[in-house]
């Protein structure tokens, strides 16, 4: 079992783009403070420069912690359901730990990657038709495997499909 460490929702909302846009802004002031302002204006170096500094780079570690944790909470999901094939979400949220919110979203995208395949019972939940697969799904051949719909994980039919017939994604 991979050891990490979670917050609610932190898949779904952990990376943030305008969290790394604020953290270059502050790195920016810091360095600007720091380095820049002394050159061209022969003014004392400022102690803002090391407090702008330190708040971007801690913004900036922050999220760059939260994108690199993904990858485990993706590990996580994909051993539950190695061990457990027939799980539903709502049981791998409660073994687990992550919200159930999260598990959804990386299911998707699992499912998206070509490492899970599977579709649920519209009953009970279940997963059905379970394929898990470790190995990078991109550095297969093509003509050794059937390809899937990135969106629900139906099967297609080899280079004559331009939308699924499941879901109607566009492949």
């Amino acid at each position: 079992m991979i050891i990490m460490k979670y917050e609610k929702n932190q898949y779904s909302e952990g990376v943030s783009i305008c969290s790394l846009i604020i953290a270059g802004m502050f790195v920016y002031w810091g360095l600007n403070d720091l380095v820049i302002r002394p050159l061209t204006e022969s003014a004392n170096v400022g102690w803002w420069g090391f407090i702008w500094l330190a708040i971007g780079v801690s913004i900036a570690v922050g999220q760059v912690a939260a994108w690199l944790n993904r990858s485990k909470l993706r590990s996580t999901v994909l051993y539950e359901y190695e061990s457990t094939p027939t799980a539903t979400i709502e049981d791998i949220s409660q073994k687990t730990g992550i919200t159930f919110r999260d598990v959804q979203a990386i299911v998707l995208d699992l499912k998206a990657r070509g490492l899970l395949r599977g579709k649920f019972s519209s009953t009970t939940g279940e997963m059905k038709h379970i394929d898990v697969t470790t190995t990078n799904p991109q550095t297969e051949t093509t003509e050794s495997k059937v390809s899937y719909c990135p969106n629900c994980g139906t099967a297609k039919v080899k280079g004559t499909s331009v939308y699924c017939s499941y879901c109607g994604t566009k492949l």
